[in-house]
């Protein structure tokens, strides 16, 4: 038998030339160091006035050499946990995880189909079936319910994710005080092991400047709660195109990157070495609409181009897919969730975010994020490229079947058909007679019986009563 060398090529893209990283990186210092950003706080003001920053009233500019000590001090890596403390999301050179996204108003109620105001069963819902979905590593909240206090949405928020799943949690929060709260919720997870959690985080906090070029108080309250307790943190400004940045792509990634910055610099003066995800959110204000675009693909596009600008920060990346400006999860959901998760896999970006995102992140949909699930799965087949040894190569087969009609009866076929080829759970294979048979299921009608089988019959691996007890008394005391 012939020796075939054993190996995969894995494909992968880049946007950006070694030149234009460069360029872009010296426009994000020209930015820092003499653009400056605008802070109102003033621990904050301190802090930037003690490393050696120029302070002018509220604007701190950041010489070069403050910014590359932070970068040297972030790790390179990083390593996120499931809730049952199991190292799970590996977030380094080539390893791509996709999960929700938060905040959203409005949901399409998976009964009636109807689109209304988000509450908090649903965050439990999205959790539940996120969970559910082998193909989402992480989740977020998906929305802001309407049903509990203003103060304590994100309180809610996270003890609902913990509730319904155990999956990795990127949270938000509102301030420094329900930061802390947050993270006394998260130490119950692991029976109030405060150190455990430091050193084997299962959260993420999602922190946003105001852009262009503005750090307001609470973004920096957030910043020094999570510093203190050791969370990793991404900073990723909405620097987006003609609205909160230049209209240029090439600008508004520039901006972005040096707001990104200034999250991490504060953050790795609190605590250095404090894991920090790179990456700014960097999308389109449609100029006719006035919509910042989820489905466009100059943000597909820009977020390869970070991707590119974190392997040169030697930083994991921040990244979106999945998401669509459609109203509902139709043809144009399909077509622009499937162009975005390819576009992250084929980057090879990181963390990818706001999976099951319609109506330009104002709503969201467990049918998208059930179809997205899909698309990742078929996207991950296509990105480990083809596999080229003496089995798959299959010379011996050949030789073996060359004067019969078929190889479906050899063995060869029997032992590989199931890695061999990839097969799709909820996308119609049928022929014509058998789709009928079946009730002429359209795609949307597939999506939302699997939605509704999964708030059915799937439960998560329960807590404790008594981290549960725990996430209720927290939530009970309030702020």
């Amino acid at each position: 038998m012939l020796q075939f060398p054993v190996g995969t090529l894995r494909p992968s893209m880049r946007i950006l030339s070694d030149e234009q990283v460069v360029a872009i990186h010296r426009a994000a210092m020209e930015i820092m160091n003499s653009y400056g950003m605008q802070v109102q706080d003033e621990e904050a003001l301190q802090m930037f006035r003690d490393a050696g920053a120029i302070v002018e009233k509220d604007r701190v500019k950041l010489p070069e050499y403050i910014v590359q000590d932070a970068l040297n001090s972030a790790p390179t890596r990083v390593v996120l946990s499931n809730q049952k403390g199991e190292r799970s999301l590996f977030l380094e050179e080539g390893k791509t995880y996709f999960g929700t996204g938060s905040d959203t108003i409005y949901i399409i109620d998976p009964e009636t189909g109807e689109r209304r105001r988000v509450v908090v069963k649903d965050i439990g819902n999205f959790a539940k079936v996120s969970d559910a979905l082998p193909n989402i590593s992480f989740i977020m909240s998906m929305g802001n319910p309407i049903d509990v206090p203003s103060e304590l949405v994100y309180m809610y928020e996270f003890a609902q994710m913990v509730k319904n799943s155990n999956l990795p949690i990127v949270f938000c929060s509102d301030s420094g005080p329900d930061t802390e709260k947050i993270w006394e919720m998260a130490a119950a997870v692991y029976g109030g092991d405060e150190q455990k959690l430091e050193q084997n985080p299962f959260l993420l906090h999602y922190v946003e400047p105001v852009s262009p070029l503005k750090f307001n108080r609470t973004s920096v309250q957030k910043i020094l709660t999570g510093a203190k307790h050791n969370i990793p943190m991404s900073f990723p400004s909405g620097a987006n195109a003609g609205s909160g940045a230049p209209i240029t792509l090439a600008g508004a990634m520039a901006m972005g990157i040096a707001e990104s910055f200034f999250g991490l610099v504060l953050q790795q003066l609190v605590r250095k070495g404090a894991p920090f995800v790179f990456g700014p959110n960097v999308s389109v204000m449609d100029q006719r609409t006035t919509v910042v675009s989820y489905g466009c693909p100059e943000w597909a596009l820009t977020q390869g181009a970070v991707t590119d600008m974190g392997r040169f920060y030697n930083l994991p990346t921040w990244a979106y897919a999945g998401s669509t400006d459609s109203k509902r999860v139709d043809a144009q959901a399909g077509i622009e969730s499937t162009f975005s998760v390819f576009a992250a896999m084929a980057c090879r970006s990181n963390l990818v975010h706001d999976v099951g995102y319609i109506e330009y992140g104002t709503t969201s949909s467990l049918e998208q994020l059930v179809m997205a699930n899909e698309i990742i799965d078929m996207a991950r087949f296509f990105m480990n490229g083809i596999e080229v040894n003496d089995n798959t190569l299959a010379l011996d087969v050949i030789n073996r079947v060359k004067d019969q009609s078929t190889f479906l009866m050899d063995d060869h076929t029997l032992e590989n058909f199931k890695t061999a080829q990839w097969y799709p759970k909820l996308l119609d294979r049928q022929n014509y007679p058998a789709w009928e048979k079946g009730g002429s299921l359209t795609m949307e009608d597939r999506l939302t019986k699997e939605v509704n089988k999964i708030l059915s019959n799937y439960q998560p691996e329960p807590k404790s009563n008594d981290v549960l007890a725990k996430i209720d008394q927290i939530l009970d005391a309030g702020l």
